[in-house]
Formats: C-alpha cells, sequence, structure tokens
C-alpha cells in the first residue's frame, strides 16, 4: 500500500481539490515517472500495459486516464473472458 500511491490510505486526499487535478500526480513519485513516460510515449505513437496487482490503484490511474484524456481499457477480475479478448483486439 504504501509502495502505491498515498490516496490509497483513508484521508489522505484532500477532498476539497478537484477529483482529476494534478495532485494525483504530485503527490506520488511514481505517478510523476509514469506520467512523464505514457506522455513521451504516446507522442510516438506506443501502446502500453500496465500491471497492477490492486484494483485501487487501477481505479486510481483511470483517474489519471481521464483527466489526461488517454484512450485506455482496463481489465480485471470482473472482467469477463469475451470481454478481454474484445478488448486486447
Amino acid at each position: 500500500k504504501c509502495a502505491g500511491h498515498p490516496y490509497l490510505f483513508p484521508g489522505v486526499e484532500d477532498r476539497s481539490l478537484p477529483p482529476l487535478g494534478e495532485h494525483l500526480v504530485e503527490n506520488c513519485g511514481k505517478m510523476v515517472l509514469l506520467d512523464k513516460l505514457l506522455v513521451r510515449l504516446k507522442e510516438r505513437g506506443h501502446r502500453v500495459l500496465l500491471f497492477t496487482q490492486m484494483t485501487r490503484i487501477l481505479d486510481i490511474l483511470e483517474d489519471y486516464m481521464h483527466m489526461r484524456g488517454f484512450q485506455y481499457c482496463r481489465i480485471d477480475g470482473n472482467t469477463s473472458y469475451e470481454d478481454r479478448e474484445e478488448r486486447i483486439d
């Protein structure tokens, strides 16, 4: 948890800030690095696959993708086999 993102801990996220603000990136060193990488890779036309074992990290990544306007596909334990195949293709 402590190595993922500070917002995984209750009460850490400042609820007075907009939910999809820059604080999502700025408050986590890993997100700062990921942001730099994804922006560069997108500019060059790359596709990226991210893995995590925590669905709450996926929730944070999903917020980030919305914030940046990146096209993404979320595949987790609730995704059916058929949907997985369709989304991967």
